[in-house]
């Protein structure tokens, strides 16, 4: 089984698809697509973090804008007030776990690495190049989406001619950008709703062991996305136990961190998945 080694501000963090991390989601807007993922007080935020983190999430994933389909557009400086209180409340109350910080912004990224989180997660693919820079620079991990869209922005009308093909050559000519920069702790996301139909997303999902020859770690965002609630023609809020069923999938095809809305019942996914990969 492929094991990694993530290090961050000096920091190491070893996990494998055997033993993968959980990230948990935590958002900060008011418009998130799951209702029940918004977090919108100081309380609020710390006994949620507090909660993931004793059901076995290791990383923390703040987001400051909503990334759904037709999300009102959301300033630097709005994304900047709604994160950096949170993200150094978090650092303040959680010093040991490991924060990332979801955001397509360049200055976002250099003021959250400043305030102390360890991973930028960036949706865009690099639409702000210099966001590399930042995550070398502080010495942080960066999660490197697929996307299909201009400048980050997702498109309205998806099409591939192979999509596996499509996003293997996206991450090899992205991987070479940004490590020219120096960065080195990378770690791929397949970009399960980022320009992409339901169908491409279960192509994506069922070939998603084509993209371990990279020999980077692979998260799956699939947590109570479209791709899920629109084929049994339910609700976000609905689609749980539909959810943990993709994760499991997941799993089995060489994701190694889950970044997931519900954390309790990932680990329960985890750990079923130990068991069956012990009897192969």
């Amino acid at each position: 089984m492929p094991s990694y080694h993530l290090v961050s501000r000096g920091r190491g963090l070893s996990f494998s698809v055997a033993e993968p991390l959980i990230m948990g989601i935590i958002n900060l807007t008011p418009d998130s697509f799951y209702e029940n993922s918004r977090v919108e007080t100081a309380d609020f935020l710390l006994l949620q973090a507090e909660k993931m983190l004793a059901e076995g999430a290791q990383i923390l994933d703040l987001g400051a804008v909503s990334t759904r389909p037709n999300a009102a557009e959301v300033s630097e400086a709005d994304e900047l007030l709604r994160l950096l209180p949170a993200l150094r409340l978090l650092r303040q109350r959680f010093p040991d776990a490991w924060l990332s910080v979801d955001t397509f912004r360049a200055e976002v990224a250099r003021q959250a690495a400043a305030a102390g989180a360890d991973i930028i997660n960036d949706i865009s693919g690099g639409c702000e190049p210099d966001i590399w820079k930042v995550a070398a620079d502080f010495k942080l991990a960066y999660v490197l989406t697929h996307i299909q869209g201009e400048n980050g922005k997702l498109s309205q009308t998806p099409h591939y001619q192979n999509i596996i093909t499509e996003v293997v050559d996206f991450f090899i000519a992205k991987l070479a950008a940004a490590r020219a920069t120096g960065l080195h702790d990378i770690i791929l996301d397949l970009g399960f709703g980022f320009g992409k139909t339901v169908a491409h997303n279960y192509e994506l999902l069922a070939k998603m062991s084509d993209f371990l020859p990279f020999s980077l770690p692979i998260l799956a965002g699939i947590s109570r996305k479209s791709m899920i609630y629109r084929p049994l023609n339910i609700s976000a809020a609905e689609s749980l136990a539909a959810t943990t069923a993709l994760h499991l999938q997941a799993l089995q095809r060489g994701a190694s961190i889950l970044r997931v809305h519900d954390v309790a019942e990932a680990r329960q996914a985890v750990t079923l998945a130990r068991y069956l990969s012990a009897t192969i």
